[in-house]
This record gives C-alpha cells, structure tokens and sequence, in this order.
C-alpha cells in the first residue's frame, strides 16, 4: 500500500520551487481507481451495492420502527411515507456511481438494515467521502455499525486514496460525535454552507489520510475482535479511546 505521509521532519519551507516559493510535497503518478462496484465482506456484516429490487423491502420495514422518523432530520431527504415514495427516491439518488451506495445487510439474518455510499470521489485528487449514512434503530450502536464504516475506510485506503473525510450538519451532535468515534479528525466549520429541508446549514468538517490509517485500522480491529465483548454483548475498550490518540484536532461536540 501506498502512502503520503511527508518525509519526517517535514516543514514547508524545506520544499521551494525555482521562484523560492515554499511548496509541500511531491506526488508523482498519482493514479488511484474509481471504487468498484463490489461487495464488501465482514465478519458480521456484508455490503453489497444498492439494488432498488433487492433491497427496497428489507430497508423500509427496518426503517420502519422509526415511528418518530427522527433518523432522517439531518438528512436532506425522508422520512418516506409509503414504498412508492421511497422506491422513487432509491431510482432517482442511488444507482450511479458517485454517490455510490451501499446496503448494510446482516450477516446473522440475511436482510439489510442500513445504507451508507462513497461520494465526491474525486480520484485526481486521491480524495473520497462517505455520507448519506442511515441506520435503522436495530443497526444503530451495534458493532455491525462499526464493522460497515470500517470495512468503507479500508476499502478507500486500500485502492489508495489519501484522504478520507466525514462531514454533517454542526448541529448534529450524534453525528459529530461518531466522527471523532471513528477516527476522524475534526478540520472545521464551514458557516452558511448550503441550504436543506428549507434551513441553513453550517457544516462540520472531519478527515483521515492515509498516513493515519494503520493506526486506525489496528483500533478497530482490536475493538472489533470477539474477545473485546463479554458474554452479555458489552464491549472491553471503547473505540474512542483507541482512536483518541491518532486525532489531530477534536472538535466540541457537546
């Protein structure tokens, strides 16, 4: 695996071009694929690419148990009152390759639970996102919804891209805090980014490079591992304080 960590010691002002200007590093060839189109396998979980046919069914009796439809507020789309409305919006936003998404199904039953998907992939650039993250109230807070965001990181970092970046409504404190959760380091707020369900959005920015990610990847791996649950389910180490020590920045997520 490739990566872009700068040479140790690294100051800009090391690197100039022939006017003696400061430039950072050099990356040369640089030439990571688009993601395919395939699944990606998990111990308890499977993501395979969104079927409008597949999987409409199986994601709309999960999301169903959201009576309130809470889950979608800091969605720009939802909640969706009956199959037909959903089906409409699965044709209309998921079936291209940017975003790209994916179905969370449950390795133990068989159905999915859950969507995710790559967007503003951006191969030039070695720059890729994950968004459009719904979880139905059985996915939530299970380690099945650890093991998907992971298997998409590594994934990412696998075909080569260098940065790897998180972003949400700054007002979406649950998202923010699974962010930082998952090893992303806080970047920001963009204010007044856009407009969505007819309001303001200021946007919180959070990132991982490539340079991070075998410390990262080892954190979860150790958080994933069976012998961190006891026999009632409940986790040993928290994620976040294995992660907590590769952040570059936590943003306040009170």
């Amino acid at each position: 695996m490739r990566y872009t960590e700068p040479p140790q010691n690294h100051r800009l002002s090391e690197r100039t071009n022939s006017l003696g200007q400061p430039i950072s590093f050099a990356l040369p060839d640089w030439t990571p694929p688009n993601p395919p189109r395939e699944c990606l396998e998990g111990r308890l979980c499977r993501l395979e690419p969104l079927q409008v046919d597949s999987h409409l069914d199986d994601l709309y009796q999960a999301n169903a148990s959201d009576t309130e439809g809470k889950n979608w507020t800091y969605l720009a789309y939802g909640p969706f009152p009956d199959r037909d409305s959903y089906r409409d919006w699965m044709n209309e936003t998921c079936r291209g390759n940017d975003p790209l998404f994916f179905a969370i199904v449950d390795k133990r039953i068989g159905s999915a639970c859950g969507v995710a998907s790559y967007l503003n992939i951006a191969p030039a650039s070695g720059a890729i996102e994950v968004g459009h993250i719904h979880y139905s109230p059985q996915l939530q807070r299970t380690p099945l919804a650890t093991e998907a965001m992971y298997l998409m990181m590594q994934k990412a970092f696998e075909l080569g891209y260098r940065r790897y970046s998180w972003k949400c409504d700054s007002l979406n404190q649950a998202s923010r805090a699974a962010a930082q959760r998952l090893g992303f380091s806080f970047e920001g707020i963009s204010r007044q980014a856009t407009v969505y369900n007819g309001r303001n959005r200021d946007t919180a920015w959070y990132a991982a490079i490539d340079s991070e990610w075998p410390g990262l990847e080892q954190a979860f791996l150790t958080w994933l591992a069976p012998d961190n649950f006891d026999d009632e389910g409940k986790q040993r180490l928290r994620l976040s304080d294995l992660t907590r020590p590769i952040l570059k920045n936590q943003g306040d997520t009170r």
